[in-house]
């Protein structure tokens, strides 16, 4: 087991990090935490930056979650709560920036926890964060996915006249088939070398950014009707349909969409194994790619926002794309002008393989989380799953986390109210992995925690405390009810998932893990 204190362990003296990867910073920082460099260490920090910032992805959140945004509140949610959002997000990205340049390692949060939580508590602490952090990522790629698989549904619909043209659209059998076969494809690239998946993780970024900027430029510009600055920026939507009437707890609601956007970053720890220089990258991989995206993500908000002139139109399921608010935006913006919605689909394209990009970067950063995981002994068949191949890619713990992430779709088939509650792991399961190695570096190790080259200073703890609160905040706000009088069909089931993986996996611990489970371990001598 690797020393429990906070201090670095001494590197044994007869391991020597040999070739030109000698004079990386992460290669020997990883060498002295008691691991082997098993994974190719090739990606810059741009690469590294490109997965966090692919993940997030803020035409696929913005997208996908445009409509929830709308009708709880509407412009005023959708506009003032990204930044509310962001702002509290930057807080969560540089409490895990300063604990990743002390640790850079793929095992990421559950390894922090471990370190954090001192000899005791280590293996309790490193088993419930692991835990919540593999199974949040995991339900991250089911939803990332099955939101690309009902837009090319959309984009069917839209393409065969809509709706209202007699448009034609797959069943949720034809979906669920969609959405495997996007799984399929994301294993199969996350199997090439790393070099390979660095050039797709950039291209993604670049994709994102200019699409981003194309859009949002674009679909006003060409919209016949626009709405009116004072709209943007002062209309506050009350006309939700579900009973729910208080401002605030409206704007409440509406915050989802930005802080499900915000979220995936932790992909830059998993992957500092592989990061150059991973204590000075990995963290800056993770800031960056937050902060970029807020920028960005706000600019796409506005423009699209500027050309939803109509909330309960593109709200009814009536419409052409099917009540999908963006996609109907899109559609119209053109027809109106035009007299066809082929740009409107096409631009619908664009906002398509952002989100296959954030797939194929989520099923990476699942899969460097499963390796390390695994080689913990954490999983079941571990010695199975953090297997490398010659290419040096952990490609059996890839296809397991397609696996597991279409397994988890399955549950569209049988009820969306049990999918949406099984996937609401992928918001409040994942900050609450984020916020453990927080709460442990301001807590039990307050004293004992040994910064890396990358740290907040005297306001680590203060900073880290912000974090805590504010996702402890979004637990119980992402919790309350979304609908009014409450039924089997309207009770938000968040916490009942939430709550239903904290009682498996505490209950795991109790009965069986708790006996062989000892926290991180040491490979270097193997």
């Amino acid at each position: 087991m690797l020393s429990d204190g906070g201090d670095r362990m001494a590197l044994p003296s007869h391991v020597v990090p040999n070739g030109s990867a000698s004079q990386d910073s992460g290669h020997a920082r990883l060498h002295e935490l008691g691991y082997k460099q098993e994974l190719k260490r090739d990606l810059s920090l741009l690469s590294n930056f490109a997965f966090s910032f692919s993940i997030i992805s803020v035409l696929t959140g913005v997208t996908t979650l445009y409509n929830t945004g709308l009708k709880y509140g509407g412009p005023v949610s959708v506009v003032y709560g990204w930044f509310i959002a962001g702002f509290f997000t930057i807080f969560v990205g540089l409490s895990m920036a300063e604990i990743c340049s002390s640790y850079p390692t793929s095992g990421g949060l559950y390894y922090w926890s471990a370190k954090l939580a001192g000899p005791r508590w280590a293996p309790f602490a490193s088993w419930l964060t692991g835990w919540f952090n593999i199974v949040g990522q995991w339900a991250v790629t089911t939803s990332v996915d099955f939101s690309l698989a009902q837009l090319i549904n959309v984009i069917i619909l839209l393409s065969s006249g809509g709706r209202n043209g007699g448009g034609t659209s797959g069943d949720k059998y034809a979906v669920i088939g969609i959405h495997g076969g996007i799984l399929f494809l994301h294993a199969l690239i996350n199997s090439l070398p790393i070099s390979y998946l660095s050039l797709f993780g950039q291209l993604a970024a670049a994709w994102n950014i200019v699409g981003v900027f194309v859009l949002m430029i674009l679909i006003p510009c060409v919209a016949t009707e626009r709405a009116s600055a004072k709209f943007v920026f002062t209309h506050f939507n009350t006309d939700n349909g579900d009973g729910v009437n208080n401002k605030v707890y409206i704007f409440v609601l509406g915050l989802l969409m930005s802080q499900y956007t915000i979220t995936g970053y932790d992909a830059s720890a998993h992957m500092t194994e592989e990061t150059k220089n991973a204590d000075t990258n990995g963290p800056k991989g993770i800031i960056s790619s937050i902060v970029v995206s807020i920028i960005v993500g706000w600019g796409y908000i506005l423009g699209i926002t500027f050309a939803a002139t109509n909330i309960p139109y593109l709200l009814d399921e009536t419409n052409d794309a099917g009540g999908y608010a963006i996609a109907e935006i899109f559609y119209l913006a053109f027809k109106s002008r035009y007299g066809s919605g082929v740009g409107g689909i096409i631009c619908l394209g664009v906002v398509g393989v952002a989100i296959f990009f954030c797939g194929m970067s989520s099923v990476t950063s699942n899969s460097r989380m499963a390796y390390a995981f695994s080689r913990d002994g954490a999983m079941p068949f571990s010695s199975f799953w953090h297997k490398v191949n010659k290419h040096e890619v952990p490609v059996n713990a890839v296809w397991l986390s397609a696996l597991v992430s279409f397994c988890m779709a399955l549950t569209s088939l049988g009820s969306l109210v049990a999918f949406n509650a099984m996937v609401s792991i992928a918001t409040i399961g994942l900050y609450i992995a984020y916020a453990l190695p927080i709460f442990l570096r301001v807590t039990l190790a307050h004293k004992s925690f040994v910064p890396g080259p990358f740290n907040l200073g005297r306001y680590g703890v203060l900073v880290g405390w912000i974090s805590v609160l504010w996702v402890a905040t979004i637990s119980v706000l992402f919790s309350l009810p979304v609908a009014y009088p409450i039924t089997i069909e309207t009770l938000n089931y968040t916490p009942v998932a939430v709550g239903g993986l904290l009682l498996t996996t505490v209950l795991a611990w109790i009965l069986r893990a708790r006996h062989w489970f000892k926290g991180p371990i040491t490979n270097i001598n193997e």
